[in-house]
């Protein structure tokens, strides 16, 4: 029988049937063998049949099309998150946990490795005060920062569970398909859904007295129904944001800037390091690509090296 598994904990895989059944299975002893980015997770579709026990084990994995895989912890092997996701929706917050240019790039990365159209979310935009946003600026700077990813051709909102703010358009890009939701710790992406669908009452919590870190409030990646017949892969909150599977050059194709001028350095194969003649530099230094932005690219590129 073919299901789809909507959560996984412990070695147990809570999977909805075609049928609309739900059933908890085991894995096939072949299947818990095979390698990091095979195991089984949220979103994939699986064979599973009764045993003469009465218990339930899944029998094998169907084709994938498409995956979302980020850095695990040590940067020495990947992290599989979600299987058959449509998009991928990066969440970050306005104010505590504050806002980090560095980490909304790496979540972009993170979405063009993996092939997925990306929305970003800045979130909490009521505690937003002029000339106070995580100590750098006001509405105005998020605004601006919300502009320039527009720009370069990431739908952005904004959003607030308190005012309401961006919820409508949220809730149109999780209209259908199967969205994951991936953020930092504490930016709240339960408290986002809860505000959509209230009846979810998925666990919230408060942020750390330690430098405003956020607490993993949800613990295992779970595949949520939506009233409306969509899903959403809410996933726990992450302590960093690494990229896996990024040959170091193709990194650049994860910029959508860039790509026009790759074909306009000097040198094939620039690295848009130290190369003379190199276009992403001149556009750097004209105004043309965002210095922060190119500051990810090089911090991302040195781990990227470092970790092959």
């Amino acid at each position: 029988m073919k299901g789809r598994v909507h959560e996984a904990v412990g070695g147990l895989y809570r999977v909805v049937l075609e049928s609309g059944d739900r059933v908890t299975a085991r894995l096939r002893g072949r299947l818990k063998r095979g390698s990091k980015e095979d195991r089984v997770v949220i979103g994939d579709e699986v064979e599973v049949e009764p045993t003469p026990e009465g218990s339930w084990v899944v029998e094998g994995l169907y084709p994938r099309r498409s995956r979302l895989v980020r850095r695990g912890a040590g940067a020495r092997y990947p992290r599989l998150v979600a299987a058959n996701v449509d998009r991928l929706v990066a969440v970050v917050s306005a104010a505590p946990p504050p806002l980090k240019r560095a980490v909304v790039d790496r979540l972009l990365v993170v979405g063009e490795a993996n092939r997925l159209s990306t929305v970003l979310v800045v979130n909490k935009m009521d505690l937003v005060a002029p000339g106070a946003v995580g100590g750098e600026g006001g509405r105005d700077a998020v605004e601006a920062l919300a502009g320039l990813y527009r720009g370069i051709g990431y739908p952005t909102l904004t959003t607030s569970v308190v005012t309401g703010e961006g919820l409508p358009q949220l809730r149109e890009v999780l209209q259908e398909g199967v969205s994951a939701l991936l953020g930092p710790s504490g930016v709240g992406k339960s408290s986002l859904l809860n505000a959509l669908c209230p009846g979810l009452n998925l666990r919230v919590g408060e942020l750390s007295s330690r430098g405003g870190r956020g607490r993993h409030t949800t613990v295992a990646a779970r595949l949520v129904e939506l009233p409306w017949g969509a899903f959403v892969a809410d996933t726990p909150g992450l302590s960093d944001v690494g990229v896996w599977g990024v040959d170091v050059q193709e990194l650049d194709q994860c910029f959508p800037e860039f790509r026009p001028l790759r074909t306009r350095c000097r040198f094939r194969g620039c690295s848009h390091l130290r190369e003379p003649g190199c276009a992403v530099r001149q556009a750097v230094e004209m105004g043309r690509v965002d210095p922060l932005r190119f500051e990810s690219y090089k911090d991302l590129r040195l781990e990227v090296e470092s970790a092959a």
